[in-house]
């Protein structure tokens, strides 16, 4: 499994919706599909799973707000 089906996984889990595999642009907070609570279990997640790390107060929902944009952000920190 690479990176960016570990990451939907996460997502789909947290979310409880494979929306976020079929629409990568699907806005997750707009959508009610993450709140704050959830953005944090992520990043947990993310840690745990990929060995990842992001401190919440680095998480922008303008910058992490979709799932083409969370799988962006993570490369970005793994280059």
């Amino acid at each position: 499994m690479n990176m960016n089906e570990i990451i939907l996984d996460i997502l789909a889990e947290l979310t409880g919706t494979e929306e976020v595999r079929n629409d990568p642009e699907i806005d997750l907070f707009g959508e009610g599909l993450l709140d704050s609570i959830g953005a944090v279990e992520f990043l947990i997640e993310l840690e745990a799973r990929l060995e990842i790390s992001v401190p919440p107060s680095e998480f922008d929902r303008a910058l992490w707000g979709t799932p083409r944009h969370i799988l962006e952000q993570v490369e970005l920190r793994t280059k």
